[in-house]
């Protein structure tokens, strides 16, 4: 018997399996904190309210990406000293209280960010993301300590699920409650009920499972517990000859985890660049947040010896791997495009309206009446990669107008403290705000000048139109100004026509087939695959999987294979990283677990540099996005390869001795 398997002989079915379900609460309280505040609402409210005040959204954008490395770089260099101080004075879940104590109170506070608060914003979120993820250090340090080695491939895979779960359901409240509650106040509660979230549901962690005992570790004369953590891990790195099996599989793990994050981070913003709409690439997003619990329970059972049914679950997952880009593919060709969401053709020029493309106000395209005047401005300034560019400025009560071919426009403008008001038509009908049956307005007014402002509008059928814009000489209650600036007009290509009805039952009827044909054939095919199954092979075929996702990613150009390829992204997306969670877990001593998940959570936030660098590198050397997808595929590879090197047995046999080493005279679990 081995001692980790000794420390939990003592507890009863039933509190060992309440501990288990207090420490998965803490990741579906977390993940909340991930869904809205990381990844759909705080950085949209950033560009466009707090930082209202900053010269563009570009530069927005810049000073939140930095605020998010700064705290990222803050978080690796103190996660591992805190992980060794954690082992050594027996803290691990005191820590946890306050990093997440910090997060939590840092995401309150959010409440109060108004425009332009950008400045309180940034600050509050570094702190915020610190107390995330170094409470994350702590908390994933607790599985070894809260699960025995044969169920923590289940126990993790049932946090990733359970943080699925939690997230995405705050993660639609939020959506329905910044929908609902009118101006900023709808965001700044959704940020609130974070926090509330997070903390209420952290308790059970925080009552049901007990501190860890710490690692042996006396103190010598004039030395205390930071200077004997620093001594403790400078020793792990002399020797880490002897955790060879362990590092190799941080560097497999740190090559393609950084595929998996570029993937879960550029989605969105790939599926925009390829036309997809809002409403697709929100529910798209959901669809994963909860279709991904099922499958990470089933990936979490896979490596299971004792589980019968690994023939039928190994099944589901290849048929799923097969038919979903086969039908998906299918589909895209076969339905009419306004079924399947297939690209239309580009509105082309006509003799008296304007085709798709951007237009700007020098074009003979632009009718001006009234006072108006033309000026050059900065490259610099527009972000514009001419030396100089026009912007026509429109006086009070002077307007223009731009005939196009097609149905949707944007107008491109800058705003500022001397903006004022515009009226919006279309084929001289003054748009109405369906929703408010107000009027339609461009109110320019803010207090610092910015060149990158937008409004898209919409002709109720696509042909040729007229968008006439006309200054109303009204003025903002802040504005000292009436005059408006005029960069560019966009005639915005085809909407994309798709029945997503249609689609998520096409989905759902091919799922149905899956688990029938898993269940007709899994024993017959797949019981000795699944036989050969461990949570290293479990990995490396959802690698598999994802290779396949980065190149039909490549390919795909329809709203059906948009949703197909969300589904296959949830079929891995929770099971390889709670896999990844638990096989580290299995092969560091658990009485050092503070020490190496902290050198753990390093791997994970340099993992957020390597893929989207080549993302980067590879949309502005080819223009495009989709060989940026391609190139993914180099990271599956190399870190499946460099996995299938790591010898895990031998990793788990060193662990197994260290434990014993360090806590032989040491009392069971209370």
């Amino acid at each position: 018997m081995t001692v980790a398997a000794s420390r939990f002989d003592a507890l009863s079915k039933q509190e060992y399996q309440r501990r288990i379900w207090a420490w998965t609460m803490y990741d579906w309280a977390n993940s909340a904190f991930a869904t809205t505040i990381l990844a759909a609402v705080l950085p949209v409210y950033f560009s466009q309210v707090a930082g209202a005040t900053l010269p563009s959204a570009t530069v927005a954008t810049a000073y939140w990406s930095t605020g998010l490395s700064l705290s990222l770089l803050i978080i690796a260099i103190i996660s591992p000293i805190l992980g060794t101080i954690s082992d050594i004075m027996r803290g691990k879940k005191r820590f946890l209280a306050i990093f997440a104590g910090v997060g939590i109170l840092s995401t309150a506070l959010l409440v109060l960010v108004g425009t332009g608060d950008w400045v309180l914003a940034s600050i509050l979120g570094i702190i915020g993301r610190i107390g995330f993820s170094g409470a994350n250090t702590f908390y994933d340090a607790l599985l070894p300590h809260v699960a025995g080695e044969e169920d923590q491939d289940v126990v993790s895979a049932r946090g990733y699920a359970m943080g699925y779960l939690g997230g995405g359901i705050l993660l639609a409240i939020n959506i329905a409650m910044i929908q609902l509650i009118p101006g900023t106040w709808g965001a700044r509660l959704s940020f609130l009920s974070v926090a509330v979230w997070w903390a209420v549901f952290s308790i059970p962690l925080f009552r049901r499972v007990p501190e860890p005992l710490a690692a042996t570790a006396k103190l010598g004369k004039g030395e205390n517990v930071v200077m004997v953590s620093f001594k403790r891990l400078g020793n792990t790195l002399r020797h880490i000859q002897h955790y060879r099996e362990l590092f190799k599989y941080l560097i497999a793990f740190l090559i393609y985890n950084d595929g998996i994050g570029t993937i879960i981070g550029v989605a969105a913003i790939y599926g925009a660049e390829l036309g997809f709409g809002a409403v697709e690439l929100i529910l798209a997003l959901l669809l994963v947040q909860f279709v991904g619990i099922p499958y990470s329970l089933i990936f979490g059972r896979l490596p299971n010896a004792e589980e019968k049914r690994r023939p039928f679950f190994l099944a589901f997952v290849t048929l799923n791997m097969v038919l979903l880009p086969l039908v998906g593919i299918s589909s895209s060709r076969l339905l009419p495009a306004d079924l399947s969401g297939a690209r239309p053709a580009p509105y082309p020029a006509t003799a008296t309206a304007a085709g798709q493309g951007v237009y700007t106000p020098e074009a003979t395209t632009f009718r001006f009446i009234g006072d108006w005047q033309a000026e050059i401005v900065s490259a610099q300034a527009l972000g514009s990669d001419e030396d100089q560019t026009f912007r026509s400025t429109l006086e009070s009560g002077a307007s223009f107008a731009f005939a196009f071919n097609g149905q949707r426009v944007k107008i491109n403008y800058s705003i500022g403290p001397d903006h004022g008001i515009w009226a919006v038509y279309i084929d001289d009908q003054r748009l109405i705000d369906p929703d408010t049956l107000a009027p339609v307005e461009i109110d320019a007014y803010n207090p610092t000048l910015r060149y990158d402002a937008s409004s898209a509008y919409r002709a109720t059928t696509p042909g040729e139109h007229i968008l006439r814009l006309e200054n109303t000489g009204e003025r903002n209650s802040s504005s000292q100004g009436v005059r408006m600036t005029l960069a560019s007009v966009e005639v915005l290509p085809p909407e994309r026509q798709s029945n997503l009805g249609l689609v998520i039952g096409m989905i759902a009827a091919l799922e149905v087939v899956c688990l029938i044909l898993a269940a007709l054939l899994g024993k017959v095919f797949f019981t000795r695959p699944a036989e050969k199954l461990d949570t290293q092979r479990s990995v490396l075929l959802a690698l598999g999987i994802y290779a396949l996702i980065a190149i039909w990613g490549y390919f795909l150009d329809s709203v059906v294979e948009f949703w197909f390829l969300a589904w296959m992204v949830a079929v891995v997306q929770g099971g390889s990283q709670a896999l990844s969670r638990s096989l580290y877990a299995a092969m560091s001593p658990a009485a050092k677990s503070g020490e190496f998940f902290g050198l753990f959570g390093i791997m994970e936030k340099f993992s957020s540099i390597i893929g989207p660098a080549m993302f980067a590198a590879a949309g502005i050397v080819f223009g495009s996005s989709r060989p940026a997808v391609l190139s993914l595929i180099a990271l599956f590879f190399l870190g499946g390869f460099l996995l299938t090197r790591v010898n895990v047995e031998e990793g788990k046999r060193v662990a197994r001795e260290e434990d014993a080493e360090l806590l032989k005279n040491q009392a069971p679990l209370s």
